[in-house]
């Protein structure tokens, strides 16, 4: 029979791959990765499916607005037409904005460096949230998916398993307990198991897979 663990462990072989990782981001504790990652966020925010996003956030990146200076100096239609390479059309018009904005205010308030964001508020989560959710664009969601990345290299934060993540849990047999859940995966970053989680919770075939795979 299988165990929570046989679940954990299946549950992250397949689907922990974070993101970041998928949008080509190797998150560290440094200026040009969490500002790329908070552009994620956004664009992961929106209803839309998590490959376009991921897709439009390559290619921001590939048009060099990967920090926030060259995003703000960036003409609106210089940010529209690289989200429209990636596909994330529904919404491109109004992100392009709330990108420029959001650049001009990570710029202003905290010199491009969101590690400045982390200091003032002491690595406090609903702190954290609260700022998070100033930048335009980024809504509780956003502030959600922010931190379940950021978790890697902010380890004050961790383990940060949001409701989502915990939807996903409770889709696949697990405890909704985000300490309980860290507990079956010991030497695992906790955020490829929200990754994987969140995976989950937003894909039923992913679910089922996994519980198919262990017998459950």
């Amino acid at each position: 029979m299988a165990t929570q663990r046989d679940i954990v462990r299946t549950l992250l072989d397949r689907y922990g791959r974070t993101y970041a990782q998928q949008a080509g981001i190797t998150v560290k504790d440094t200026p040009q990765p969490l500002y790329r990652l908070l552009v994620l966020a956004h664009l992961l925010s929106a209803r839309i499916k998590a490959d376009i996003a991921v897709a439009a956030a390559r290619e921001l990146n590939a048009a060099g607005l990967r920090d926030a200076r060259h995003m703000a100096d960036a003409d609106w239609q210089q940010r529209v037409d690289a989200l429209g390479r990636g596909g994330y059309r529904r919404y491109d018009e109004r992100t392009a904005t709330q990108l420029g904005e959001a650049a001009r205010l990570v710029s202003e308030e905290y010199g491009g460096d969101l590690r400045r964001l982390r200091e003032r508020e002491e690595g406090d989560v609903a702190g954290l949230k609260r700022e998070l959710r100033r930048f335009p664009g980024i809504g509780p969601a956003g502030a959600d998916i922010f931190l379940r990345e950021a978790q890697e290299v902010w380890p004050e934060t961790a383990p940060y398993l949001d409701a989502k993540a915990l939807q996903g849990a409770r889709a696949v047999g697990l405890p909704d307990d985000p300490r309980a859940l860290v507990r079956l995966a010991p030497g695992t970053a906790p955020a490829h198991l929200a990754a994987a989680l969140v995976r989950v919770a937003l894909d039923k075939d992913a679910a089922r897979d996994v519980r198919e795979s262990v017998g459950v």
